[in-house]
This record gives structure tokens, sequence and C-alpha cells, in this order.
């Protein structure tokens, strides 16, 4: 009973004293302020002590209570929030070589996908060398203004609305006035289509591009689940909540595809066919050559490139749409207006062309309000490499620094006007895009990890969108009051509720 008793006194000892003197220690190791810390779990009250509360809305909370940034303990894990434009230009843009290294996340280790995963790696020559080839191979201007390419992402868009025009046939044919879609359905085989037209030159089979989106929609909220592996990494390898586990049946169904990818390619070399002249034939170009730092390119260098291309593009283009499509159904007025501006600019013509989408500013705007109420990747994952100033505060080296860019994009203070509600409209005669240089919209992130996709995808979000909204008119389901626009947190945030509208052809 003795020493029970001492073991009970000696944790409290312990916990009274963290509490007292660990801001104490903080501030005089110059600390960004931050909430008390408990022995052992440090902050992980903080970040999920309510239900349905996610990470970045746990984030803000913070923010909202000890400023721009915030110093937490996550477990055995040190960390600072970043939650202003100011802060995010400081660690994104002044201090980005020291900060652009990648904190830990466990599920990327899923079949070691994180040793040749642009995403997972960090900044060194190998990161380097593997955007720099995807950058010149698929998202370089000269690449995207290909007159192959473009007429491959005018032909997905074209066969998008061919895909909704079908389901609102069969939805007459069946003595119904209109078809109800599921939004995110219809749009990813397209999306995935463009992508593995801009990488293999080749077309998914239905079946495989069906099943490439559950393994997408799963993957991308696996990654970013909140993980004990992440926040305690002496006990990672046991894989306490089998997330790792997940990870590694999506990844392994995923390098399935890429491989038979890549075995077509090889037999068609063999044959001695033309070349295609994309990414898949640099790599094997490539094969077997030692590369800087001594990496190979081999399978599964191109196995971990072309999935990060493959589910982060699909993914989160994808779900920008869906959320687009979500935000115009709740507010029919912005519908009708870029409805109208199509109408306008397209004139009799049925199908959109990416020539169309300079002359089409209120789409644009409908897409950077979207991005800035919904940014595809909520919080940016970085890593102090050397020990940093940010706003007089001092990052030790290899602590984590998040960016809360979903926080950023709606507290800034050039967002003051109605900052939660839809307004495309606050973007006119205003320049300000999320290309990575207006801190106060950075969706896609910016520095040095900026999203590597950024160029494409920022046609293939105009263009599909686009042409959703040309064609039909779009409303609720019968009976349906408003959109649920509940979050799923994960690497993209995704709608909880996937999107259903009635879709109903009209007139052009």
């Amino acid at each position: 009973m003795a020493f029970f008793l001492l073991c009970i006194s000696s944790l409290l000892l312990i916990f009274l004293t963290t509490c007292i003197f660990q801001p104490l220690i903080d501030a005089r190791r110059r600390l960004p302020p931050g909430p008390r810390r408990l022995p052992v779990i440090g902050n992980l009250h903080n970040i999920g002590r309510k239900k349905n509360n996610p990470p970045h809305r746990a984030f803000a909370a913070l923010a909202d209570r000890y400023g721009p940034l915030v110093s937490i303990r996550l477990g055995g894990v040190r960390a600072v929030v970043a939650s202003s434009s100011a802060a995010a230009m400081e660690v994104l843009h002044r201090c980005n070589g020291e900060l652009a290294g990648r904190g830990s996340v466990d599920a990327w280790h899923a079949r070691g996908h994180h040793a040749h995963s642009i995403i997972a790696l960090p900044p060194r020559r190998k990161w380097r060398a593997m955007r720099k080839l995807c950058a010149e191979e698929v998202f370089a201007p000269r690449r995207l203004a290909a007159a192959e390419l473009r007429a491959a992402r005018e032909d997905e868009a074209r066969e998008l609305a061919r895909a909704v025009s079908d389901e609102v046939a069969a939805a007459i044919g069946g003595s119904l006035p209109a078809a109800t879609v599921a939004v995110a359905c219809a749009v990813f085989p397209r999306v995935a289509g463009v992508l593995c037209r801009s990488v293999f030159s080749e077309e998914l089979d239905a079946a495989t591009a069906r099943k490439l989106g559950e393994v997408v929609r799963e993957a991308v909220v696996v990654a970013g689940t909140p993980n004990l592996s992440d926040f305690f990494p002496a006990i990672a390898a046991a894989d306490v909540l089998g997330v790792r586990r997940r990870m590694e049946k999506l990844v392994g169904w995923t390098y399935g595809v890429i491989d038979r990818q890549i075995e077509l390619r090889r037999r068609r070399r063999a044959a001695s066919e033309p070349r295609k002249n994309d990414l898949l034939d640099a790599t094997l170009d490539m094969e077997g050559e030692v590369q800087g730092e001594g990496w190979v390119m081999n399978r599964d260098a191109m196995r971990g490139m072309f999935m990060d291309l493959l589910v982060a593009g699909s993914g989160s283009t994808t779900s920008t749409i869906e959320w687009a499509m979500a935000e115009l159904l709740q507010n029919p007025g912005c519908m009708e207006k870029v409805q109208e501006e199509l109408k306008r600019v397209l004139g009799a013509r049925t199908h959109v062309a990416e020539s169309d989408i300079s002359h089409l500013p209120y789409l644009q705007a409908v897409v950077k309000e979207t991005l800035r109420l919904h940014p595809t990747v909520p919080i940016g994952l970085n890593k102090a490499e050397a020990t940093v100033e940010i706003q007089g505060y001092r990052i030790p080296k290899g602590t984590t620094v998040y960016v809360n860019i979903w926080d950023i994009c709606r507290r800034a203070k050039a967002w003051e006007d109605d900052p939660e509600k839809f307004l495309p409209e606050r973007f006119a005669g205003r320049d300000v895009g999320f290309l990575g240089t207006n801190f106060e919209l950075i969706p896609f992130g910016a520095g040095r990890r900026i999203c590597l996709g950024l160029p494409l995808a920022e046609r293939m979000l105009h263009l599909m969108l686009a042409s959703l909204l040309h064609g039909f008119e779009w409303t609720l389901p019968d009976g349906q009051v408003g959109v649920d626009m509940g979050e799923k947190f994960g690497l993209v945030l995704s709608m909880a509720t996937p999107l259903r509208a009635v879709a109903k052809a009209k007139q052009i």
C-alpha cells in the first residue's frame, strides 16, 4: 500500500510540476505560446477533445486563444502550428529552405512507399530529381500546351458530360424527368483518365477506374488519419491502430495497376513500337542508372512516383469539383450567374474548350472561392531541418510545423467580408491567385513543397466544372433541404456525405 501511495504521489508531483513550470520553460526557450501539456500525451487531449472536431478545426480553436503561432506537443512529437498568412509566409517562403522537411506519417511507410514518394521524401537529391522529372514530362507549360494532351483533357470533359447525359436519358427512359447523379463517381473516372493519359498515354478500363476511385477515396482518408504511431514513434512498429495495414492493401492494389502499365510499355518497346515520349518512357529510359545519392530508378521508384500522381492528383481534383457543386447548389444565385456566363461565352456550342476558360471570370471566381473555403489539403506538414526564428519565436530543429491552410484561407484579413460565406464576387477586380504567391489563398501550399500537379489541376478544375454546369440544370433531390457540408478529414479534405444532385438536360 505504501508503495502504491508513493507511485500516486510521484505521478501527481510530475503532473503539477509540468503544469506549473512548463510555460516558464517554454518562455525561456522562446517557444511560441500554447496550451498546458499533460504528461505522456502532451496536447493530444486538445486536438481530440470534441467529437467531430477534425485537426484543422481544433488547431483553429487554439489559434483563436493563443495567436497565429502555437506551440504544442502531440505525444512524443514537438510541433508548432502556423495559422495566419503572415506566419505562413515566414514558414513557406522566408524560412522555406530550413522548413521544407516532411514530418513523419506512418501510413506512408506501407510497402516502403515513403522511400519513393514525392510527397513523403525529404528535400534531398532524390526528391528534387523525381520532382523535376515529373515537372518536365507532365506539368511543364510546353507539355500542357501540346495539342495531343490538350485534346485529351477536352475529350475527358466531353466524356463527363456524355456520362451525365446517359444517366439523364436512362432516367427519362424509365419515366423519370431527371437523373440523380453521384457527382464524385461521375467526375473521378474522367480526372483519372486525364492523369493516366498524361503519364502513361493510356486509358484505364471502366472497371479499373471504378475500383481506383474506391481505393483513392479510402487512401486519402487513411493517409491523413491521426495515428498513435505518428505521435509515439517508439511504438510505430506495432501499428496499434492498424492504419499501416489498411494502407498496405490500398498501396498494393494501386501498385498492381502501375505494374501492368509498366509491363505493357516494356512489351511495346521490345516490339519496336513508336515511343510515346511520356513520363513512363522517360523513367524506363533511366531504369537501372545510378542517380545522385546512390539511388537507382527502378520499379519501386516508378511505383512511388506514379502512385503519388494518380492518388493525390485524382483525389484532390475530384473532391474540389464536388465541393464546388455543393456550394453552387447551396447558393442558387451563384449557380445562375455562372451558367449565364457559360451560355454567353459558348453560345450554341455544347462543349467547353480550354481556350474558353480565360473568358469566364465568374467561373474562375467560383473555383477560387471553393478552394478558399475547402482547400485541397487542409493542413500542410513540414519539419524543421535547422533551428529558425519566426515572428520572434524560436523553432528548434526537428520540430514538426503544421500550416493550417484551412484556417488561413478563412482567417486572412482579406476575407473579413463574411469569411464563412460562399461569395465568388469577393474576387471581382482582385488579382489574387492560388499559385502560392498570395498567402491568404494557398490551397495547394507554397514554396518548395507547393503541389507539383497544380498547373494541370488548374486546367482540369475549370474544364470539368464548366462541362457539368453548361449542359445541365442542377437541383437537390426532392425533399432534401440544403446539402450536408460535413467534412471527412484526410490527406484531402472531402465531403463526409458524398454529394448526389439531380441533373436535367437543358436547351443550349
